[in-house]
């Protein structure tokens, strides 16, 4: 364990005002950028949502569109037609379940048509302080290169994840990954030389 402490420490050090890239100001609109940003960069995303939420940042005001009139919106994010389906889907659940309020427990997130684990995690976390890790495909390769969490699903990495980064540590390290990520560790070109985690790193190249 001490060696993953001494790698959360110097993410942490790295990354201290590390944050959601997604543009938000409610959990309604953070559940819908979260579902658009599958396949996308939170970049387009916040492009996207920009226009979408001067008039439909609520559920109710969303399904005031029709499916297509929605993916006209989200073209751009890709996968524009599931998208729609799940977002207009889990707008009438907010609506019809929950009084018009997303809910705010894992359990009830998870129950939102089109809402799968990882975007219940990071709406838990990060509108409503709860503790989880949410693994995206930064995560997930960040994890598995340091050997913070090793696992060939998602599933697998959050789990070893969880056990590896104290409980109360978990919705900021899942932010120090995603960082880390985007600027260190990239997909195809990872910028070894320059990362001070290369010590501690389990698959770093030998100089």
């Amino acid at each position: 364990m001490e060696r993953n402490d001494e790698i959360l420490r110097e993410l942490a050090r790295l990354y201290p005002d590390a944050k959601p890239a997604l543009h938000f100001r409610s959990p309604y609109e953070l559940l819908v950028a979260v579902v658009l940003s599958a396949q996308c960069t939170d970049e387009r995303v916040n492009k996207v949502t920009e226009v979408l939420f001067e008039k439909y940042d609520t559920p109710e005001r969303m399904l005031t569109l029709s499916q297509e009139e929605l993916e006209r919106y989200i073209f751009s994010c890709g996968f524009y037609h599931n998208k729609a389906k799940h977002i207009l889907s889990a707008s009438r659940d907010i609506i019809t379940r929950y009084g018009g309020e997303v809910p705010d427990s894992l359990e009830e997130l998870r129950t939102l048509a089109g809402v799968g684990r990882k975007t219940a995690n990071v709406v838990y976390a990060v509108a409503f302080g709860g503790d989880a890790i949410a693994v995206d495909t930064h995560v997930f390769r960040v994890s598995n290169r340091l050997g913070l969490a090793e696992g060939n699903t998602p599933e697998k990495v959050e789990e070893g994840l969880m056990k590896a980064i104290p409980k109360s540590e978990w919705s900021k390290a899942h932010h120090y990954l995603i960082w880390h990520g985007r600027k260190v560790c990239h997909s195809q070109r990872p910028a070894c030389k320059e990362c001070t985690l290369k010590c501690l790193c389990k698959n770093a190249p030998s100089e």
